[in-house]
């Protein structure tokens, strides 16, 4: 590999938007085999980079090379022709259309007069599928596949091409783990074919278990390249953001209150059954368990987006119904979803109105609204939660990950929630931001908040829960305190032991 040109280079890549240098002569490469991850805290500038890579940015300085010879993208139809394939964490697909045509749209195979050869789509698609050993076939409409498979489906698109580079933008985000082993041998494929990975993510155990380089990114600016061998996760924290993690066991040091949620016996079909639990003010209770365990159904039921089949609500002991989220909101009860751009936030609107979206009614005076007011709720939290942006009138989808979920957090906090509910709080998001919400979480419960912390990382569970609920195929299995909980007993119970 070290005789060989790299597959691409940028070389000293500059860009420039309103009030932010987001890249600053940034130097990346990624060697023919190789799989170099690429890390950095949200806001680090990878993601920007990425879209020089792929044409959707034009660098204001620096070099594209692709074999050694310097090309300009002039849009990601010509990176794509040029051999650069992305698959990002944010799924891109077109939900009414079938798999096959999803994985080849645009290039949809053509017989005489230019109709549409579905049969050879079909047989394409399902040779791709087949690689990828998932259980849905060509046909099938993506709308109807769950966020995993669909991710699954983004991966297909990588492969119908003859690719020099591969970026993977956070691939294993939705999978389960016996999808993540099957995504990491269709990398070891690429890679002895020769072709260059390009891997982001936030999870450590991936990175050095996969990649052989790693280059990190902090505040636009080029840190250096490692041998990933050499290295370890401490070492790499620090050169991402610069200190030391907590990385302790949640340990309450404040008194718990009364129970303001009590869940007896709720059942949804065939969702989840028989479903117990209580969460006292100034708790957290984590819920942990395989894809498909219920614990979102649950969280969405508790918001009014299903109706339970059995079973009671109770809050501060009132047993309630919650019909509708405007229900849930007026009972006290917040929802930070799993997907923040597809539930939480409207991307194409600015900071401030994402932020106070849930109180329009009550900041709207007469025909207008309160500006003053809604200018005055975002500076709290921005300051609160340390939301990295100019001004408020930044566009919520131009933030990194990990300040589109602080939004997002600071909407549901500006409601003042007694209880507060978070599917998946750091999917997505970098080791520095995890801790940032991490802490926001605790201190949340100190401050006498009913708090569900909803996730598929073990460790996350494991940092930020006083008490964990582990779930199997829609049923609890056994509720741990922090003190008593270990790694073995919790993956025994959410694997129905």
């Amino acid at each position: 590999m070290t005789d060989a040109k790299p597959v691409l280079e940028l070389e000293d890549i500059v860009k420039t938007f309103p009030g932010v240098r987001a890249l600053d002569g940034v130097s990346f490469s990624v060697m023919p085999g190789e799989v170099h991850a690429l890390m950095g805290e949200n806001g680090a500038g990878k993601s920007t980079l990425m879209k020089v890579l792929g044409g959707i940015h034009q660098p204001d300085g620096g070099a594209i090379r692709m074999g050694g010879e310097q090309v300009v993208m002039a849009g990601p139809l010509e990176a794509k022709a040029r051999g650069v394939m992305f698959i990002h964490q944010e799924l891109s697909l077109a939900t009414e259309l079938s798999v096959a045509e999803n994985v080849y749209l645009g290039e949809l195979p053509r017989k005489r007069f230019g109709r549409v050869d579905w049969a050879t789509l079909r047989d394409r698609t399902d040779a791709i599928l087949k690689k990828l050993r998932v259980s849905f076939d060509a046909r099938t409409r993506v709308g109807d596949l769950s966020i995993a498979n669909q991710q699954m489906v983004e991966i297909a698109r990588a492969l119908t091409v003859d690719a020099k580079a591969v970026i993977f933008d956070e691939p294993t985000a939705s999978l389960t783990d016996a999808e993540k082993v099957v995504l990491f041998d269709v990398i070891a494929d690429l890679k002895a074919s020769g072709v260059g990975i390009i891997y982001i993510s936030h999870r450590m155990e991936e990175i050095f278990r996969i990649t052989d380089r790693i280059t990190v990114l902090r505040d636009g600016q080029y840190q250096g390249t490692v041998a990933t061998a050499e290295m370890t996760e401490e070492s790499v924290t620090q050169m991402m953001i610069g200190r030391k993690l907590d990385l302790s066991r949640n340990v309450a040091r404040h008194a718990l209150g009364d129970v303001a949620l009590a869940v007896r016996g709720l059942s949804c079909g065939a969702l989840y059954r028989d479903v117990s639990f209580e969460v006292r003010r100034g708790e957290i209770v984590g819920f942990y368990g395989l894809v498909g365990a219920g614990r979102t159904e649950i969280a969405e039921t508790l918001f009014g987006l299903r109706d339970p089949s059995a079973g009671q609500i109770l809050l501060d002991g009132e047993a309630v119904r919650i019909r509708s989220p405007a229900d849930a909101i007026a009972r006290g009860i917040s929802l930070v979803p799993e997907d923040r751009k597809g539930q939480g936030l409207v991307l194409g609107m600015n900071c401030r109105d994402n932020m106070t979206l849930p109180q329009v009614d009550d900041l709207t005076a007469g025909p207008f609204m309160a500006e003053g007011a809604e200018v005055a709720i975002f500076d709290q939290y921005r300051d609160r939660l340390d939301i990295r942006t100019p001004n408020w009138k930044q566009r919520v989808g131009n933030l990194s990950g990990g300040n589109q979920q602080k939004i997002v957090i600071g909407k549901w906090l500006s409601m003042h929630p007694s209880v507060l509910i978070v599917d998946e709080p750091t999917r997505g998001i970098d080791v520095g931001s995890k801790s940032e919400i991490h802490k926001l979480l605790r201190e949340l419960a100190a401050q006498g908040y009913a708090v569900m912390v909803i996730s598929s990382e073990m460790p996350e569970v494991l940092h930020v829960s006083d008490r964990i609920v582990a779930m199997y195929s829609g049923r609890v299995m056994r509720t741990f305190t922090a003190g008593e909980v270990t790694e073995n007993s919790l993956i025994q119970a959410i694997s129905g032991i």
